[in-house]
């Protein structure tokens, strides 16, 4: 038995929204906070500063611009959460390389992690994270025209599917679609260009980088998400969250109490149609 699971079976946790500048598509926006839960706002006054520490080399989260300006939903977010704790004015955002990141954090260089930082058992144990605001599905990729559709178990029968090496889509495909038929690339780029080329009949892998791969002009206009978005915490982890330091739960809670009103205000959405007008859902 197939053992997907569908956003838009999450009715608790998402929502249906069509963009003004997009009237022909509905883009379904993420929404992972109980309407009923309520965070106390906390007091920060005491805090001389909120620093964010961050990177440049995930984007559309975490990017230097054409400008030079340190950039992307992620910066935007935390500006956001600054506002929302009224710290705007002793709010900064400073970029690391990835493997300083701990280190900065322990040395008291910075408050809080907003790069991506997956949670994990082992992470757990040096950080303090919020709540998920963030998680990315996996996601098809077809060839505009193409015979694959809902259901897309059934549609893959005699298909090719295209899946990078080692990654958790290839597990997940491989688990949850095991009688279909895969070709394995060794970088995901390889994959999506043998979609364009009629070599492979669909691409499983993750809808940032899908997305962003459409969009661009590499892709020619050839294709688009088809079917899906699938989420597995075993296989795409428990989604992005911010991490502060062990020990900081008066932060982290914080950071859950902005995230929800970011949420419920619809500021999330503006950032999420900012830096993902395909969607990801």
């Amino acid at each position: 038995m197939l053992k997907h699971l569908w956003i838009s079976a999450l009715a608790a946790v998402m929502s249906l929204s069509v963009p003004s500048h997009s009237p022909a598509q509905s883009l379904i926006i993420p929404n992972f906070w109980d309407s009923n839960e309520r965070f106390v706002k906390p007091s920060l006054t005491l805090r001389p500063r909120l620093r964010f520490l961050t990177t440049t080399d995930f984007p559309p989260f975490n990017f230097v611009d054409r400008k030079k300006r340190l950039s992307g939903f992620h910066v935007d977010l935390a500006r956001e959460i600054c506002r929302e704790l009224d710290v705007l004015a002793k709010c900064q955002i400073q970029a690391l390389p990835w493997n300083e990141l701990d280190k900065a954090i322990e040395e008291g260089e910075g408050e809080a992690v907003i790069a991506g930082l997956a949670v994990t058992a082992a992470s757990r144990e040096k950080y303090e994270f919020s709540r998920p605001y963030l998680q990315i599905p996996g996601r098809f990729v077809t060839r505009r025209g193409s015979e694959i559709v809902e259901p897309v178990y059934e549609s893959l029968f005699r298909k090719t599917v295209g899946v990078v090496a080692s990654s958790g889509h290839k597990a997940y495909f491989e688990r949850n679609f095991a009688s279909r038929t895969t070709r394995i690339f060794q970088t995901r780029q390889m994959a999506f260009n043998a979609l364009k080329n009629g070599e492979v009949d669909a691409v499983f892998t993750d809808a940032v980088s899908a997305s962003f791969w459409l969009a661009s002009s590499g892709a020619e206009d050839c294709c688009e998400f088809t079917g899906g978005p699938y989420i597995s915490e075993e296989y795409f982890g428990r989604g992005l969250a911010i991490a502060a330091k062990k020990g900081d739960t008066e932060l982290a809670e914080a950071f859950n109490f902005a995230l929800k009103a970011i949420n419920d205000k619809g500021k999330f959405k503006e950032l999420y149609l900012r830096y993902f007008p395909l969607g990801l859902y």
